[in-house]
């Protein structure tokens, strides 16, 4: 995780100090800016420990027609379960969007896209990779050498400014055929387009770092979901809010309670404290101590004790 590789950051706070945070230097305001979410201060710099990538690596998407999503699903699921730490695969579910290296009859049709990345030599990939591209018959493969930079800005041309947005989260230790099906039932009522479902695989090395180690919670979560509503007419507002709220419900009981507080919106001011769990009475501690008067707090936010229940 990024937090994770965070060696020092220099902060303004609330009354104006300019303070130094890192393992030796305010060593609780250090802990808390990892996974705090702004609540404490302004970072104007900072130092970061760096790992060699690339320049190129092997990375790409899968497209899947929806007919199979289940057996995809399924079958890619497995296929995270034993693969290196240098794998990732997102699963994205959507409407095709007018790609060029998919035929035209599937524009605008529900489709299951593997978004995969090894993070290491390209021999090394293919063989690591060559188990997932195996599943089905897919509509396209495109998985080859691509420039890392590249790849990072591989979905850009999608999120277009100006849209509205409305993102709902989950973090689950494993995905299960319950999550799987109820997943692919609201995939098939998108109420919009631009609208997505996806499953990010986590785990690996940040799992393998102590929970208390940073305010970040949901180390022990295998996979994040962000149900990501996007669409462009403001009449569409309730029709879309309510989809990823019922997706969201129905998906409850299975997951873990916690969240990636990057993918809440306004309305899951509630969640905080669940959110963040064991972390969240430390986090109410730290903002008594560098912004009692609830100064940063167009945030996710953590509300000193004095102003608890209050985030105006």
């Amino acid at each position: 995780m990024t937090i994770d590789n965070l060696i020092s950051a220099r902060v303004v706070t609330a009354d104006g100090n300019v303070l130094v945070a890192s393992e030796d230097e305010n060593a609780d305001l250090f802990w808390g800016i990892r996974g705090g979410g702004g609540n404490f201060g302004v970072v104007t710099s900072f130092e970061f420990r760096a790992h060699p990538v690339g320049p190129e690596v092997l990375s790409g998407l899968i497209v899947h027609p929806f007919a199979d999503a289940a057996s995809v699903l399924r079958a890619c699921r497995d296929f995270q379960k034993s693969a290196p730490d240098e794998v990732t695969v997102w699963v994205v579910m959507r409407k095709a969007p007018p790609l060029p290296f998919l035929p035209e009859a599937v524009h605008g049709t529900e489709v299951v896209v593997l978004a995969a990345m090894y993070a290491g030599g390209i021999a090394d990939g293919e063989a690591a990779l060559a188990p997932l591209r195996a599943i089905g018959k897919p509509i396209a493969d495109v998985i080859g050498p691509h420039p890392f930079a590249g790849w990072q800005q591989a979905f850009d041309p999608l999120l277009t400014p100006g849209q509205r947005n409305y993102w709902k989260t989950h973090d689950f230790r494993e995905l299960s055929d319950e999550v799987i099906d109820l997943a692919l039932k609201y995939v098939a009522t998108l109420p919009d387009p631009q609208c997505e479902v996806f499953f990010a695989q986590v785990g690996g090395a940040q799992s393998r770092i102590a929970d208390d180690a940073t305010a970040y919670q949901g180390r022990s979560a295998a996979y994040v979901m962000n149900v990501h509503g996007r669409w462009s007419d403001a009449a569409q507002d309730q029709a879309v809010i309510q989809w990823c709220r019922s997706l969201w419900d129905a998906l409850a009981l299975h997951a873990t309670g916690e969240g990636y507080v990057n993918f809440m919106t306004e309305d899951d001011s509630s969640r905080l404290e669940s959110v963040y769990g064991a972390s969240y009475a430390r986090l109410v501690e730290l903002k008594d101590r560098y912004d009692p008067s609830n100064l940063f707090r167009m945030n996710q936010n953590i509300a000193p004790r004095e102003r608890a229940g209050n985030s105006s």
